[in-house]
């Protein structure tokens, strides 16, 4: 079957589009019930300083109606295997700890101990990185990890739900950043008719979708830790069970293609920190989006800027695993909106803030929230 009659063949679509809808119809009901939840548990970020991009208090827990959404959803129309029941175990455990930091901030070493539980919980169902493709000209073959594969798998999770985390500072930016990753997963999974990961990232993308209406500029509700932590959790996760095992035989890049615009803005955040000789972990505005608010854009702008980096990276992963005319479109589309982004970053080269608003605009906790 080729490319094109997969992605028609009503046996395959069917269930992935009631997955869409039914999660995206879910995240938006729900949502404005958490938002009165939020503000029964005290759950909102009350702006107590000048660092805060809003002026007004916004309820943060947002994100339990994407996890909700999403949950329903796939016990619904998907086989809950063991890697499955696993992913979803460890998410309960994760959202949970974000539903109490929202409400009752917790220390980061508590938080971070039990991101790496609840990788633990995934990996004990079968969630590992076992190989990968071999990215040395010689040798050939895979690499395998052999007893190093349950650290470099709990790294990974904990990596990736800490850099979606950390993106989470602007109206709609980790949510859509995430929707997008998640979209992208979903077409390669569709590439090589694996039904079931279409599914879930069809959840996944629907839970996301419905939940933007609200948390896009001006947000009316935060995503909070709840909601980024989930979605990191769940795209590594995810990626694990499907792109490192799926795409090992094309590349073991893929993943960190789809992930790039959260991994990278981590870790330049981080190594920047550390060649100045700062704590890596210590706030500062050293992330994309406070480059492009102090380049001149407004929320919008820049959320929208972000989008089509991540809409690219999107395109290029799927670009390694396709062949043919597809891969000259796709080719195409990926440069046109490579030079689209560069234009719209060039049109405010010199309007910077002054450093009052630069200090209005800084961020506490590695998050405007």
């Amino acid at each position: 079957m080729d490319i094109m009659e997969t992605m028609v063949d009503r046996t395959t679509v069917t269930p992935v589009i009631m997955s869409l809808a039914v999660s995206m119809l879910l995240s938006f009901a729900l949502t404005p019930l958490v938002k009165r939840l939020a503000y029964k548990i005290g759950a909102v970020d009350v702006p107590k300083d000048k660092r805060r991009m809003h002026d007004h208090p916004i309820p943060r827990l947002g994100g339990l109606a994407i996890f909700i959404g999403f949950v329903i959803t796939v016990l619904i129309f998907a086989e809950t295997g063991r890697q499955l029941r696993g992913i979803l175990l460890g998410s309960c455990l994760i959202v949970a700890v974000g539903v109490v930091d929202d409400s009752h901030p917790l220390g980061a070493g508590i938080k971070f101990i039990l991101q790496i539980v609840a990788a633990l919980i995934a990996v004990w169902h079968g969630v590992v990185i076992e190989a990968i493709a071999n990215p040395l000209p010689v040798g050939g073959g895979y690499l395998e990890f052999g007893i190093m594969a349950v650290p470099i798998t709990v790294i990974w999770i904990v990596a990736v739900t800490n850099s979606v985390n950390l993106i989470d500072g602007l109206d709609g930016l980790a949510d859509g950043v995430s929707t997008i990753a998640a979209l992208t997963m979903l077409v390669l999974a569709l590439l090589l008719d694996d039904l079931e990961m279409a599914v879930i990232c069809a959840a996944l993308v629907g839970a996301c979708i419905g939940f933007i209406p609200y948390n896009r500029n001006p947000a009316k509700i935060f995503m909070g830790d709840t909601g980024a932590t989930f979605l990191g959790y769940m795209l590594a996760t995810v990626s694990v069970t499907g792109l490192f095992k799926l795409y090992a035989m094309i590349s073991f890049i893929v993943p960190f293609i789809i992930l790039g615009f959260p991994i990278f803005d981590t870790v330049s955040a981080f190594t920047r920190r550390v060649l100045k000789g700062q704590n890596p972990m210590k706030a500062d505005r050293s992330h994309t989006h406070h480059k492009l608010i102090d380049m001149g854009m407004n929320q919008k702008q820049a959320v929208a800027t972000l989008y089509q980096v991540a809409a690219v990276l999107g395109l290029c992963a799927v670009m390694i695993v396709t062949t043919g005319y597809v891969k000259v479109i796709l080719s195409v589309a990926a440069l046109a909106g490579t030079a689209f982004t560069v234009t719209r970053i060039a049109r405010y080269p010199h309007e910077h803030p002054k450093p009052a608003a630069k200090e209005e605009q800084s961020d506490s906790t590695e998050k405007e929230r």
